[in-house]
């Protein structure tokens, strides 16, 4: 009690402060998203999400480099190729894009290169799966994904992370996996992927809007909760070595529940809509973006996150 007991002398001091910190925030906590589009030549600005560009094939390497040179310690690959059709086969392809990135940037650095594992990038409807008129054929599409991880594990990915939100996707990846002797090769499932409204900058910067319909028949409703911790048990049951929450800040208390209950790594996607809006609020001067953007990381940590996903990992770990 007062005045025996003064909580401020714990804040007195900076060094005091960093000494009893409960949550620390570094650059290897964090994940460098990067597009990588093999229509293009050189890098091109995404409109919505200052600061990020689209590489091309020929400029991936050097930009994750720029990552891995600030104390970045991994990226996670998000490919648009040249060519779309119904089934998404450009997304197996073992010389397709994000294959070719991967091999491109083992030979630069020595990240850590998570490989995205979805159809919406390849698909010509936009869709994260295979269609049976109008809907997704859950269990046709959990096959292809099954290609598409041999395909970029072959390529040299440390890690690969299926996003579809398809049911028993974890099982059907990590049986092809096994089967073709890749073991050790470790499944980071997007396990509590909400349907969001914070994906919108990505969707242009990735070409993968629906044209028709949404993705709220297989992605989370953000009025539940219950559900995400459903969803975590069954993958990692089905051979998850990680799960995560994305967004990050709209589902903080989603993060905190599943570190309350999982004894297992839990990521967080800090996604576009949040760097867009941290982006441009910092523009407008209604905030100071860095002071912000370090506040936000840190939340995200301290609700439970052992690493985050963010795009603005390059921007942080250069500051700090």
């Amino acid at each position: 009690m007062f005045p025996t007991t003064r909580m401020r002398r714990l804040r007195a001091s900076p060094r005091v402060r960093d000494l009893v910190a409960g949550t620390r925030l570094s650059p290897k906590d964090l994940v460098y998203p990067i597009f990588v589009d093999e229509n293009l030549k050189e890098s091109k600005p995404v409109a919505a999400m200052p600061g990020i560009h689209r590489q091309s094939l020929r400029t991936v390497a050097k930009e994750a480099a720029a990552a891995a040179d600030v104390g970045v310690p991994a990226v996670i690959l998000f490919g648009i190729p040249k060519a779309k059709d119904e089934a998404g086969s450009a997304a197996y392809a073992k010389d397709g894009v994000v294959p070719a990135a991967i091999r491109r940037i083992k030979e630069a650095t020595d990240l850590a290169v998570i490989a995205d594992l979805c159809l919406c990038e390849y698909t010509s409807h936009g869709h994260c799966g295979l269609l049976r008129g109008s809907r997704i054929d859950n269990d046709r599409t959990v096959d292809v994904y099954g290609k598409i991880a041999v395909s970029q594990a072959l390529a040299g990915a440390d890690m690969v992370a299926p996003s579809g939100m398809m049911d028993g996707q974890v099982a059907a990846i990590r049986k092809a996996l096994d089967d073709a002797d890749f073991e050790e090769l470790p499944v980071l499932a997007y396990s509590s992927k909400y349907a969001s409204a914070f994906y919108g900058p990505f969707r242009e910067a990735a070409e993968s809007v629906p044209k028709f319909g949404d993705r709220r028949s297989h992605q989370m409703d953000p009025r539940t909760a219950t559900q995400a911790l459903k969803e975590a048990r069954l993958d990692l049951q089905e051979g998850a070595d990680i799960v995560m929450v994305k967004p990050a800040l709209p589902y903080l208390d989603v993060l905190a529940l599943l570190r309350r209950e999982l004894d297992a790594p839990i990521a967080a996607f800090q996604v576009s809509g949040e760097y867009a809006a941290l982006k441009a609020a910092g523009a407008q001067g209604w905030f100071d973006e860095e002071a912000a953007v370090r506040e936000t990381l840190t939340a995200i940590k301290r609700a439970g996150a052992d690493f985050i996903l963010t795009y603005f990992a390059k921007e942080y770990a250069a500051r700090v």
